[in-house]
């Protein structure tokens, strides 16, 4: 039985640490990103009802806001989200666009100092871009495996990793290689049949077109021998007509 010294154990302990940590980590950034949604747009929002209001829009200065905010919203979320049609994701983002523009151009035509007008429209890109980053948030597996590999590799003798769990990772790159193969030699049949079949049509529908130019220049060749036979008959019968006549003189 392989004994393990105390820098082994504690790489293991930390390797194995990683996870949770980074779990954590994740929570932290999205409740983060949530307050920091939150107060954006409820600073873009107060600034452009405000804005509203005194140009004398009354209770819609409240309401127009509100719609564009929770329209961006919504088309991040669709732009964002895996599995989301193509087209979908490209309407989302052409109506976002609009949305972006029209918010953030209300935010800096209100009244005030130049320096705060621009801010105001810069908090209108905070929280697109915000909602964007969230949706990005997500644990890079291979970096963690990578890792988790580096800090075991860096207490083994030498470098070299348990033989055991070599075999075990060598095993599985040998049986992805395979699988990966297989499907190669699959997609390469299905592709060899399909030309196969393409190529197998367009030999049938040359031999009917051939056989089709065949038939109509036999025919045609037939009615030419046909109207020169009946030329001929037509011709000898007149020569015959006046040599009759003067027979009879």
């Amino acid at each position: 039985m392989p004994t393990h010294t105390l820098t082994q154990q504690f790489a293991t302990e930390y390797a194995k640490g990683a996870v949770p940590g980074m779990i954590r980590a994740i929570r932290t950034i999205k409740r983060a990103n949530n307050l920091i949604l939150i107060g954006a747009l409820a600073a873009s929002y107060l600034h452009q009802a405000h804005y509203l209001a005194t140009l004398g829009a009354g209770m819609f200065a409240w309401i127009v806001p509100a719609v564009f905010d929770l329209a961006m919203l919504s088309m991040l979320t669709i732009t964002q989200t895996p599995g989301m049609a193509v087209d979908a994701k490209r309407a989302a983002m052409k109506i976002l666009s609009i949305v972006v523009v029209i918010s953030a151009a209300v935010n800096f035509a209100a009244p005030g100092p130049l320096g705060l007008r621009i801010i105001f429209a810069l908090v209108v890109g905070l929280v697109a871009g915000v909602e964007w980053v969230a949706a990005k948030i997500r644990p890079d597996f291979a970096a963690i495996e990578a890792h988790e590999v580096e800090v075991i590799t860096e207490v083994r003798p030498k470098g070299k990793l348990d033989p055991e769990v070599a075999r075990a990772r060598a095993a599985k790159a040998a049986a992805t290689r395979r699988a990966k193969q297989e499907a190669a030699d699959e997609v390469a049949r299905v592709k060899a049949a399909r030309a196969a079949e393409r190529a197998k049509a367009r030999a049938d529908r040359e031999s009917l077109d051939q056989a089709e130019l065949d038939r109509f220049l036999t025919q045609g060749r037939a009615q030419l021998e046909q109207t020169v036979t009946l030329t001929d008959l037509d011709k000898s019968g007149a020569h015959r007509a006046p040599e009759q006549s003067m027979s009879r003189l």
